[in-house]
């Protein structure tokens, strides 16, 4: 009994003496090779040549800080909860009087630590930063020997002060318009002291 119509004819013809001992297969497969010599080869000779990245490409997370040099991260946790791969982990601590040059707010990541090799550079982190604190570089991660090293702390993050990274190419349009209108007081620190029962 015929349970479709797409039947298929199969063929058992005989292979001649020169298909069993697969020599014209041999030669089809060299030509193929050969005919790549002449072609451009795509390698790059790393590292005394770079492949361009380009200006959106995720690699390496950074801390910022203002333009004081306090760290931005007030250890709120979001992009913790953002992250699918669950690679971000985080501490806060309450800031104690004489930090204000260090840290930007009341509340701050006492440990900050990134698993690279649990991370899948999405950008979730990034996109729900309420204070501009983690971005994406174009840094590429170091290649290591030991899981452990793999653990990014706040030494490996936090940007320095005399080094500053830009990442004005990762932020949107949308982001810089809304800083530039006027009355909003985004990421801005409260320096007025807050009363009691209206906070």
């Amino acid at each position: 009994m015929q349970l479709t119509n797409r039947s298929k004819v199969v063929s058992h013809k005989e292979m001649t003496v020169a298909e069993k001992i697969y020599f014209p297969a041999i030669i089809k497969g060299m030509a193929v090779t050969f005919s790549h010599l002449f072609h451009k080869r795509p390698t790059i000779m790393y590292p005394e040549h770079e492949r361009g990245y380009a200006p959106v490409y995720r690699g390496q997370h950074v801390l910022k800080r203002d333009e004081n040099g306090a760290e931005r991260c007030t250890a709120c946790g979001m992009c913790a909860v953002a992250c699918p791969a669950e690679a971000i982990t985080m501490e806060s601590a309450e800031r104690k009087k004489g930090e204000e040059h260090l840290y930007r707010e009341e509340k701050y990541a006492s440990t900050y630590e990134i698993n690279m090799l649990r991370c899948i550079f999405c950008g979730l982190c990034e996109e729900a930063c309420p204070k501009e604190a983690i971005f994406l570089t174009d840094r590429i991660v170091n290649t290591e020997f030991e899981r452990d090293d793999f653990v990014y702390g706040k030494d490996k993050l936090v940007e320095r002060t005399d080094k500053r990274i830009d990442v004005t190419k990762r932020q949107t349009p949308e982001v810089l318009a809304f800083k530039k209108i006027p009355g909003l007081k985004h990421n801005e620190v409260y320096t007025g002291k807050l009363e009691k029962g209206k906070h």
